[in-house]
Order: structure tokens, then sequence, then C-alpha cells
């Protein structure tokens, strides 16, 4: 087994990403998650650049990271300034890393028309940067920018400027293909005639502008890499950087004879990914390999009639390796065995005529506009009420909702309900931020006496399509609301001519859901007199 070194990036390249921001919070919590997991390096930021990356290195300091070593990123010395008197070298220094991660020029072209300094000078900087931080008594980890393109125009000159790296005490060169252009068949020579010409460890990092990032990375280790620079979900400056999850996967999973990170790590690949895109507030990329929502989702019936036999009939690999689960999908292109496969925790597989039921119904209401991949808590309702073990919590008897402006364009929204719960009939009125904001804090307020665990549960999203918009100001819209509690995240919809009757039906399956759920697992959440739904 040969081990690879997996070096993280998402804190500093990856911030450089459209969109992507991190607070100093956020990153001290994110470089906890890395270590955990086993990371071997993270590159926290450069310490010159902004305040917030001068206290990361600060505050880093006091966690008790059991694994990771945290980097310090920043660029060799200027033109015809001494190491020791440049602000770059002092802000690393001061920053108290051990180990300094710096970028120089590999490209003649970028030396002489970006940098604007002689061959030979830029040779020099770069050895006089290593050799000083060496001297302190850091490690030195040398990444060569646009070594690649640089190598393609002028071979002998590019290996030269890694060779005044190593030279000065350089601990291993990273190959940078920064602008993403290069394919995997010259990712492998370039390192194969790195390492022959430099008989020392040589790392890799890429960036995904042909969307190969992932596979120059594998290229490369292949070739002899040791170390695989990248970040957690591809994020970085323009199509971002080789995606970390991607790469550990392919390389403890799929590609024998690598071993990478410590303990249980790979297993939480999936836990890591969803972890850092609400960390940095993006939404999840559902089709991201290994780690997406959909990565191993099942929607053709064909498919799932397959997958109920042999997983391995359509799924590359077991989705808990890499700590993710499989789902199967309901919509108008199932078969029985989307049905079947759905609900079997129900014990009704064996009823053929409910299931064809069940299947006609999903048809009936998709060609309404209903669509239940993102919605499955409003298909375990459809499916309790055709098995008729559905029992209504509440019964839906009048809902009102106004919306106020006054003439400075402030607007105001109040919401009436009155549902009967048992015997009892609540009438009660709320306001909101938004119409669906005041029909939730309203039945909230109906619901909350007889059902008081309905506190823990949020609404965390809401999403509205216009499904026919051919028919204009008439057209139908298909709301989906996500809702959460301490233990589930479900998806409920609702479709309408009007947003707010969609809003409306999808809102109560949300609450029919979180009842019934919480009724099967404990019923003595059920109100006297009452039977679980």
């Amino acid at each position: 087994m040969r081990r690879i070194q997996v070096y993280d990036t998402t804190l500093r390249d990856g911030s450089q990403g459209e969109g992507v921001n991190f607070s100093l919070q956020d990153k001290l919590l994110i470089t906890q998650r890395l270590d955990a997991l086993g990371f071997d390096f993270i590159e926290g930021g450069y310490p010159l650049s902004n305040e917030k990356d001068a206290q990361y290195f600060q505050r880093v300091q006091e966690l008790d990271l059991r694994h990771a070593r945290v980097c310090a990123f920043g660029m060799t010395r200027r033109k015809g300034v001494r190491p020791a008197d440049d602000p770059g070298m002092k802000a690393l220094l001061g920053s108290g890393a051990k180990t300094i991660t710096i970028v120089g020029k590999t490209s003649a072209f970028h030396v002489t028309e970006v940098l604007r300094v002689s061959l030979e000078e830029n040779l020099a900087m770069i050895g006089d940067t290593v050799r000083f931080l060496r001297e302190q008594g850091r490690e030195v980890i040398y990444d060569a920018e646009h070594f690649f393109d640089g190598w393609k125009l002028n071979p002998e000159y590019a290996l030269s400027t890694l060779r005044a790296a190593r030279d000065a005490g350089a601990s291993l060169v990273a190959l940078c293909d920064t602008n993403g252009g290069s394919m995997p068949e010259e990712i492998a020579q370039g390192t194969q005639t790195a390492i022959a010409a430099l008989s020392m460890p040589i790392g890799i990092h890429t960036h995904n502008d042909c969307d190969l990032a992932v596979a120059n990375s594998l290229s490369a280790i292949d070739a002899g890499a040791v170390q695989v620079q990248g970040t957690i979900n591809g994020v970085g400056e323009r199509c971002g950087n080789a995606d970390l999850i991607s790469v550990v996967a392919n390389l403890a999973v799929k590609k024998p004879g690598y071993q990478v990170l410590h303990g249980d790590g790979v297993r939480q690949l999936t836990d890591l990914s969803r972890y850092v895109y609400e960390t940095a507030n993006m939404h999840h990329r559902i089709n991201q390999p290994f780690v997406g929502q959909s990565a191993f989702a099942h929607k053709g019936g064909m498919h799932v009639h397959a997958i109920e036999r042999a997983t391995s009939s359509y799924e590359h690999i077991a989705p808990e390796l890499v700590g993710n689960e499989r789902r199967i999908l309901v919509s108008e292109l199932s078969g029985r065995s989307n049905i079947v496969a759905l609900t079997r925790r129900f014990q009704l597989q064996d009823d053929r005529e409910l299931m064809d039921r069940i299947l006609a119904q999903v048809v009936a209401q998709e060609n309404q506009g209903y669509q239940f991949e993102a919605a499955e808590a409003s298909f375990e309702l459809l499916v309790r009420r055709e098995a008729g073990i559905f029992s209504p919590h509440f019964e839906r008897r009048h809902y009102h909702v106004s919306v106020e402006g006054d003439c400075d364009g402030k607007l105001s929204t109040e919401a009436t309900v009155k549902l009967r719960i048992g015997e009892t009939l609540r009438h009660e009125v709320a306001e909101g931020d938004g119409p669906v904001n005041a029909l939730d804090a309203a039945m909230r307020k109906a619901l909350s006496s007889q059902f008081p665990n309905l506190s823990e549960m949020s609404l965390v999203d809401y999403k509205v399509r216009v499904i026919n918009s051919e028919a204009g100001t008439a057209a139908c819209v298909r709301v989906v609301i996500e809702s959460r509690d301490r233990h589930h995240v479900w998806g409920t919809v609702g479709v309408s001519e009007n947003v707010i009757e969609a809003s409306w039906i999808a809102l109560v399956d949300s609450y029919e859901y979180k009842l019934c759920k919480d009724a099967a697992s404990d019923p003595s959440l059920v109100p006297a007199g009452r039977a679980a739904g």
C-alpha cells in the first residue's frame, strides 16, 4: 500500500471561488473536521492578505489537532528584497505555522511577462525564499505554479525552478496545472519527468477548467506523485480545484494499492461534503459523484427492479463505503418495483393490488403537476392513505390569508386558520413575514397545546415553480417545503393554481408527517382518544 498525503486548501484556494466565503469561526470548525478524518495538511490561508487569516493562525494553535499539519501560504520574496526584510516572509514566520507553502513562477513566460524579472532573478527568488524559511526551522512545500504550461513551453527552465527549490531545502514540490488546461496524459508525462529530474517527493495541484481535475490528480498519483492538493467539493477560482472528495474516494475504494486518511475517514466523506456546503452557506450539488443526494438515487422502474435483485447492477460501489445511502425515487417513470421498494417498511409489498393503486395515484398526481422526488414525506402520506393506515391528526376547516400595504410600501401579512382536533375546534390568527410564515405561525398556535412536540420542528426551505407557464397567470404552481426536527429532514409538496393553496397543502402535509413519524416511534405523543396515524 502506498500512502498518499492529502493536502486540503479549501480555506485558502477554495475561498477564492465565486460565492465562497468563510468566517474565522468557519475556518476553525472546518480545520477540526478535516483533522478528525485524517487529512495530512490543511492550508489555512495567506497571513499577509487579510486580518482574518492572520487571526486564524493565532487561534488554530489553541486547537488540539491529532493528524493534520496546518500550513501558511505565501509567495517568494520580492524582486531585489532580502527575505529577512520582505513583509511576506515576516508574516509567514509570525503565523507560527511549522509548515509553509511557497508558490513561485515556473513558466518562463510568466517570469518575463507577468512577474517582469529575469529568469535568473526568479531562480534566486525561489532559492533564497526556501533557504531562508528552512534556516528558521520551518518545513517548506514548494508549489510550482503553471508547471505543466511552463514545461511544455520551456522544459529545461521549468525543471530548473524545481531544482532551485529542492536544493534550497524544500521537502516536497507540488506541480500545479494552474490554468486547468492539461490532459491526463500530459500530467502523467510531466510528473514522471519531474520525478526523474529531482529524485524527491512530488505532489500534484490541479484546477478543473477542462473538467479533468480529478482525473489529472489520479493520473499524477499513478505516475508517482505522493501528495494530492485540492478542496472539499472542488470549490475554487473559475471552475474550481480538484475535488478531494472524489480523489480520496477513488483512491480508497476504486484504485487498489493506495492508502488515504485515517480510521473511518473515507466513510465520513458524505458528512464532510455536506458540512462544508452548509458552513459556507452553499447549495449542495445533488449529482456530485460519491456523496451527492442523487449519487445512488434510482428512478427508472427497470433500474429499481434490477437494484432489488443485485445492487451492483446499477451502482459502482456500495453507498455506505463513503457514508452515503441508496434512494429509490418515485415518479410517472416508476414501475411497481419502485413502489415495492419504498413501501417495504410498511410490509405491504405482497399486496399487488395496493401497489398498483399507489402507482396509479402517483401517475395521476404527477399529471397534475406533483413531483415526489423531493417530497418523500408527501409520498409516505399518500401510501398511508391508499393503504388505509392513515388517520388525520387534525381536520382542516378553514384558512384565510390577507396582505395589506400602506402608502409607504410597508406590507403586513396575517393568517387565520380553523382546525378541528378531536372534538376541539381551534381558531387562531397570527402575523408573519409573508403568507407561508403567517400560516405556519397560526397552525403552530392551533396545534401546539395538543402536540407539544411540534415545537422542535422548523421550516428550512421553500421553493415555488410554475408548471404550465404557457397558461400565463392561470398557470399551476408547485410548492416544495423542506422541514426538519432534531433527527430528520423531510420534504412535502402541494400543487394548485393558487400559490397560497399550494403552500397550504404542502404545509399541512409537513405537519401530518411530523406527527405520524413521532407517533410511530413514541405512542405517548398521540393525544388521548386517538390512534396513531
